[in-house]
Order: structure tokens, then sequence, then C-alpha cells
């Protein structure tokens, strides 16, 4: 079912004002004639030009929209001075609404121009179905013209240019709830090393759960990946990096390792760099973001530790690939575990349960109950330890040293971190990472 309705007038040329009202009166009425109950939402993307009063354009509109009542409620006039900026604020009100089954309306020449901006502005959480509103040969009228089978490609230099535009448009918002926020770890010296944990503080993501430094875009969500990409620019501007030289693992939930510089596995969940200025990173809203710096060897590594990769061992897996790699000895390894959902809130089936029990029993508690709470980090800190790693160089502060302030319950703070437990599918995501100075 069709949830709203985007009328595009954006590119209308000034010798067709005056005919708005009357196509919107013919737009809306076939509308509410084919709509069921309730209404959908209809929005009128128009363009505010310089100079231009928007309470007066906005006033000329209205009286064309008086006799749709099941409308008129549910109508918005949005004027921006650029494509991206009205879309921007369109896509804002359909997730304020939860809206995602979208109908365009829009000129023919229009058409290939905003599908380019839809594709970097929304996810496939969205349905969009395009139709002809058409020019007239004598530019004195418009119709409504079915729709166009063949597709086609706009020129490369078009796309740059729309590819530009939202760039400047996303740099330009302001930074939500608060300032950007970096967490440091003494125990990693910083005259040979950068690096951080993120929190959810200083993004533009609006969307409740992706507020608003979410660091991680997929098809299942809402936030676009032009979005975490601007995130990204600004931690990276804050940080001190180079977002163009900045590498995330590829989630696996497994144990293999990248080694940078050598052929990229299609997944893993650790990744390994001797090379100065490229910062490797570590996604996580529950799963632990783990990070790893050798001050001798100056070789650092990142990896991402849920349950899964807890028990196959990927932090091992990512210090044997230093040690192989960089000829670092397992001894001078630091090593610090990141926010991540601490025992205090994580459950698992018994069954997996079991898995952490078999490490050590201290990993579990109330382990004869069916969902038991598990210690993910305690079971990270056994593994390291067995494998060589000194207890003195390993970070979780909720064990080692509460003041640090780095290893927090993602999901016992909310106004600070992302966490699936918590807030379930459509979640955000903050990261880990870590850089060789130059």
């Amino acid at each position: 079912m069709m949830e709203a309705v985007l009328i595009d007038l954006f590119s209308l040329p000034a010798n067709l004002q005056n005919n708005i009202q009357g196509v919107l009166c013919n737009m809306l009425e076939t509308i509410e004639k084919c709509s069921s109950i309730p209404a959908p939402f209809v929005y009128v993307m128009c363009c505010q030009r310089q100079g231009d009063e928007r309470n007066g354009e906005q006033e000329s509109l209205l009286p064309a929209l008086r006799d749709f009542q099941s409308l008129k409620k549910r109508l918005e006039v949005v004027h921006a001075q650029t494509t991206a900026a009205a879309l921007y604020t369109i896509k804002q009100r359909l997730d304020e609404k939860d809206l995602s089954i979208i109908k365009v309306i829009l000129p023919t020449l229009r058409k290939d121009l905003m599908k380019v901006y839809i594709d970097h502005l929304f996810t496939a959480v969205y349905q969009f179905e395009f139709e002809d509103l058409q020019v007239a040969p004598d530019c004195k009228s418009l119709q409504i013209a079915e729709p166009r089978s063949e597709e086609q490609k706009l020129p490369t230099q078009d796309v740059a240019l729309i590819q530009s535009e939202i760039q400047r448009y996303l740099e330009s918002l302001p930074s939500l709830k608060g300032e950007l926020t970096i967490l440091r770890s003494s125990l990693i010296p910083d005259d040979i090393f950068l690096h951080g944990f993120t929190t959810r503080t200083g993004g533009i993501s609006y969307i409740p759960n992706l507020s608003s430094c979410n660091l991680f875009s997929s098809s299942k969500r809402r936030d676009p990946q032009v979005v975490v990409k601007e995130n990204l620019r600004r931690l990276a501007n804050a940080a001190g990096f180079n977002p163009e030289t900045f590498h995330r693992v590829k989630i696996d939930h497994a144990n293999a390792v990248c080694i940078m510089g050598k052929t990229e596995p299609d997944s893993y969940d650790g990744i390994v760099t001797n090379q100065k200025g490229v910062t490797i990173a570590a996604p996580g809203a529950d799963c632990i973001p783990v990070l790893f710096a050798d001050p001798v060897r100056k070789a650092c590594g990142a990896a991402h530790s849920g349950w899964k990769g807890t028990l196959l061992g990927i932090s091992m897996a990512t210090v044997n690939a230093m040690v192989s790699e960089y000829g670092c000895n397992v001894k001078d390894i630091l090593v610090v575990l990141g926010p991540s959902v601490g025992p205090c809130c994580y459950k698992l089936p018994h069954e997996s349960a079991k898995e952490f029990h078999r490490i050590d029993p201290t990993c579990v508690r109330l382990f004869d109950s069916e969902s038991p709470y598990i210690d993910i980090r305690r079971a990270t800190r056994i593994l390291l330890e067995s494998g060589g790693i000194l207890p003195e160089n390993i970070q979780d502060d909720s064990v080692t040293d509460q003041n640090q302030n780095i290893t927090f319950c993602t999901a016992c703070h909310p106004d600070k971190f992302y966490s699936h437990f918590r807030d379930g599918t459509n979640f955000g995501t903050q990261i880990g990472f870590i850089s060789i100075k130059d």
C-alpha cells in the first residue's frame, strides 16, 4: 500500500509558476480518489530561490489544497535551495512516521536525476515507484504521462555534481546530541599510535536508534552510506586521521584476519597493519571492538569480537597475525577491550552458554538457568592470556581499572553507546580505531 507521495515541482521554470495550483488540484484529486483509508502523506518539493520569501510562496499554494479534506493535514510543502536539501528534509518526515513505500511524481526529464539522489540518500528499506509528470511542448500546461520503460544513465560528470551537492549539504548540518567524543586508553602510547573508541554523540544521524554518530550502514537500516561517511569525516577531523585511508573489518562473526597490503578476504573480523597513516577499525554495538598495539615492532590490529568470534578465538587470531607477519613478540602486544555489553546484561541460550562455561565457569552466571548471563570480556581475556598476552598488557576497565572509562557496558549507557541487545534490529554502531603515526 502506498504510504507517501512525493510531488517534485523543484525544476518548474518561472513561466509555469501560475499553473502550480491547477496541477496540484489534478494530482491531489487523483491521489484522493485512488487512495485507501487513511490517505497517504503528500510532500510537495519546491525550489526556494534566492530572495524568495518562503512563507509567501507557501501561502500561494494553500488555496489549491483546501478542497482536499482527507489530505490537508497530511500534506506539506517543502522549500529548499537544492534538491539534496529538499529530499533529505522529506526523508526526515518519512522516517518520523516510519514510512517506506513512496510514489514519486515528477517531470520526465527529472527522473534519472532523482534516481541518483534517491540511491545516495535512501537505502533498500524504502520502496519507490515513479510516475511521470510531463511538461507539454508549449510549456503552458502539465500532464501525467505513462511511465517510460527505458532506463537511462546520467553522464558521470552529472552524478559527480549530485554527489558533491549532497556532500556539501550534509557537511552543513549541525551535530546532534552534543560534541563528538572519543575515548582513549592510557595503555597505548600516544607518541606512536593514534587510537580511540567512539561514542554515539556528535554526528548527523537523526533516527533515534541511530542518533547521532552512527558509523555503519546496511540495506536493513535507514541511515544511508553518505550519512555514515559524513559521520566518519567528522570523526577523522576530530581524531586527526585521513578518512581516505580508513579500513574497517567486514564482519562475518568468525576468526578470519585481513593483512593490510595483501589480498583482502571477502569477510573478516580482524585486521592488522604496520603501514603508517593507515587507520584500521572494528565496529561494536555490544560485540567488543578490540585494539592491539605493539610499540616495539610498530604494528597494530583491530578485531570485532562477538560471542561467536570470541569462541572462535578472533582476538588470538589477530595477535598471531601480528606475530607471523610483522615479527611481533606476543609479550610486547598491548590489548584494549572497548565498550561492549557487560555480564550485567548479556544473556545467551543455555546451549551457547555451555561453550563459555568450558572456557572458564566464571564466564557464566546462573549457569543452570534457561538463559545464563555471559561475560564475553572475561572469556576474551582468558583466551588472550592463554595465548601468551601478559595480564598487565590487557585493559578491561570492568576488572583492571574502572577509572579508565573505556570498557563501559553498552547496554547500560543509552546516552553514550549503541546496543543491539537493548535497541533491537535497527541499531547504530560505534567503532574502535587505531593507526601508526607518521
